[in-house]
C-alpha cells in the first residue's frame, strides 16, 4: 500500500509539472490558484515541524515570512550598496537561488535569536503569545525602518524583469515538494526522533540525555527558515512588498489552518490542507464574497467536527476492515 502511494504522489507530480506546457493554463485562473497553494503549502509545512512534530505552537509566521520577502526585496531592488553589488553577478535563473537561501537564513538567525530566550522560559501558550508579540514588533519596526525598509510604504523590485507566471508555477511546486521530502528525512533522522520525543514527553527526552532547548531551537530556526523562502516566493511574484502584506497575520492565520484540517504531525497534511482550504476562502471571496467569512467558517468548524485528526489521516472504509 505505502509503495502504490508513493507511485501516485509522484504521478500527481509529474502530472502538475507538465501542466503549463498545456494550451491556454498558463493564462487560467486555476494556474495562478496552483501557485498560491504552493506558497500556502510551503508556509504550512514550516508550521507543522515546529507545531505538528514538534508541539510548541507559533504564532509568529508570519515574521519570518515577512522578513524573508523584505530580505529578497531589498536584494533585488538594488537600492543600496550590497543589493547593487549583488545585483553584478549573473543570475542563473529567473529566482535567484542564493536570493532566497538568505532570505531563509535572515529568517532562521531571526528565529534562532528570539527562540533561545522564549524556548528556554515559555511553554504552551505562552511561547505562542511570545511569538505572536515578536511578529506585531518586527511589523512595526519595518513600518519605521527609514529608506532602509520604505517605511509604512515598502520596497518595490523591477516588475520589468516579469513575462510569465511559468517559473514561479515550477519553483512553487518545486519547493513543495522539496519542503515535504526534506521535512520526511529529516524526521526519519536521529534529529528527528528526538524533536519527538521532546514533544511527547519534554521531561523523559531530557532524562534520556537530549539536550531539549537546543532540539526545540533548531526546530524552531528551521521552520522559519522554510516560512522565509515562502515570503521570497512570493515577492517574487507580487515585486511591491508593504508591512501591511507581509506582515499581514494572513499568513499566520491561514497556514495554520490547513495544517489543522489536513492533518497536523503529517507530510501530506499541509498539501492536502493547502489546497482544500484555499480552494474554499478563495472560492467563496469570488463568488459570495458578502457570505466569504461565514463560509470560511463554517467549514473550519466543520472540519473540526468531523475531521478532528485531519485529512491526510483519511482511510478507506477497506483499509479500516
Amino acid at each position: 500500500m505505502f509503495a502504490q502511494n508513493r507511485i501516485w504522489l509522484a504521478a500527481a507530480v509529474v502530472v502538475l509539472a507538465l501542466l503549463p506546457l498545456w494550451p491556454g493554463v498558463i493564462d487560467s485562473y486555476a494556474f495562478s490558484f496552483l501557485f498560491f497553494v504552493f506558497v500556502y503549502a510551503i508556509l504550512a509545512q514550516g508550521w507543522n515541524l515546529i507545531a505538528g512534530f514538534g508541539g510548541q505552537i507559533s504564532l509568529g509566521s508570519h515574521a519570518f515570512f515577512g522578513l524573508g520577502a523584505y530580505t529578497t526585496a531589498i536584494l533585488w531592488s538594488g537600492n543600496y550598496l550590497w543589493g547593487s553589488l549583488y545585483q553584478a553577478f549573473p543570475r542563473i535563473y529567473y529566482f535567484d537561488p542564493v536570493t532566497m537561501v538568505l532570505s531563509g537564513l535572515v529568517a532562521a538567525l531571526a528565529a534562532a535569536l528570539i527562540g533561545l530566550p522564549l524556548l528556554s522560559k515559555l511553554r504552551g501558550d505562552y511561547f505562542a503569545l511570545g511569538t505572536l508579540g515578536f511578529g506585531e514588533i518586527v511589523k512595526v519596526i519595518f513600518v519605521n525602518g527609514g529608506d532602509f525598509t520604505g517605511g509604512a510604504f515598502g520596497v518595490v523590485a523591477p516588475s520589468s524583469t516579469f513575462e510569465t507566471l511559468m517559473p514561479h508555477y515550477w519553483t512553487g511546486l518545486g519547493l513543495t515538494v522539496g519542503t515535504a521530502l526534506a521535512i520526511g528525512w529529516l524526521m526519519r533522522s536521529r534529529y528527528g526522533l528526538a524533536l519527538i520525543a521532546v514533544r511527547d514527553d519534554e521531561m523523559a527526552a531530557s532524562a534520556n540525555g537530549i539536550d531539549t532547548l537546543k532540539v526545540k531551537v533548531a526546530a524552531f530556526a528551521a521552520s522559519a527558515f522554510i516560512a522565509g523562502i515562502a515570503g521570497s516566493l512570493y515577492t517574487y511574484y507580487i515585486f511591491h512588498v508593504g508591512p501591511d502584506s507581509v506582515f499581514s497575520l494572513d499568513w499566520m492565520l491561514l497556514p495554520l489552518m490547513m495544517t489543522v484540517v489536513g492533518g497536523t504531525g503529517t507530510l501530506l497534511g499541509p498539501i492536502l490542507g493547502a489546497f482544500v482550504m484555499y480552494a474554499v476562502f478563495d472560492l467563496a471571496r469570488i463568488f459570495v464574497p458578502d457570505y466569504h467569512p461565514i463560509i470560511s467558517g463554517l467549514t473550519i468548524i466543520l472540519a473540526m467536527l468531523y475531521l478532528p485528526k485531519g485529512l491526510a489521516r483519511l482511510r478507506p472504509a477497506a483499509a479500516r476492515a
